[in-house]
């Protein structure tokens, strides 16, 4: 190929309300509101949809991004996607920074499940106004030597593996062996 990524330059999500989206990130999740704009026609399409474009600086040159367009029908989610497949994750330096998010965004009411041993990370997941479901993680210190143990070859035969049979295969397991530990008593895999 003669192109390369060099990397995301934004996400971008629709959310209800932009002032409330705008205000909820700067006050749960510490983001600067960095840029807005809006039109009245779509630049790409050229179609006549008014909306709002609203920008969040989520560190390190990453932009988190809404679009509230009004005229559309209310915005909804897949009914045959499960709510935890599609989120957004970010990261935080450690632990101590996830417990210090955690414990700020339940004084802020807002429910939070984990923290999760992921095995080369850490997370914690909560919901946006919007019913984004959101990711905050650290890496695990031993994470680097733990994602060397899966080679290129592994992670093919996983694909292959599982594009075969739609089974988790077993290669990785020990990432979740604590977290999951109880669970694969209670239902054993293949059952």
């Amino acid at each position: 190929m003669s192109f390369q990524i060099e990397k995301i330059h934004h996400v971008a999500y629709r959310c209800k309300d932009a002032k409330e989206t705008v205000e909820w990130y700067k006050k749960n999740l510490n983001m600067d509101f960095i840029l807005a704009f809006a039109e009245d026609h779509v630049p790409s399409t050229k179609a006549f949809d008014p909306y709002m474009h609203v920008f969040l600086d989520a560190g390190n040159g990453n932009v988190l991004a809404f679009f509230e367009v009004p005229n559309q029908p209310e915005m909804g989610f897949d009914p045959n996607t499960p709510s935890w497949v599609q989120h957004l994750a970010l990261k935080v330096k450690d632990r101590d920074e996830l417990i210090v998010a955690k414990e700020h965004l339940e004084n802020a009411g807002i429910d939070v499940i984990g923290v999760t041993n992921h095995g080369i990370f850490h997370s914690i997941y909560f919901f946006d106004p919007n019913g984004h479901r959101l990711e905050l993680t650290y890496d695990d210190p031993t994470s680097e030597d733990k994602v060397s143990m899966i080679t290129d070859a592994i992670k093919q035969d996983m694909l292959d593996e599982w594009s075969r049979t739609k089974r988790a295969p077993a290669h990785t397991q020990f990432l979740h062996s604590d977290e999951l530990a109880e669970a694969r008593e209670v239902a054993p895999v293949g059952e």
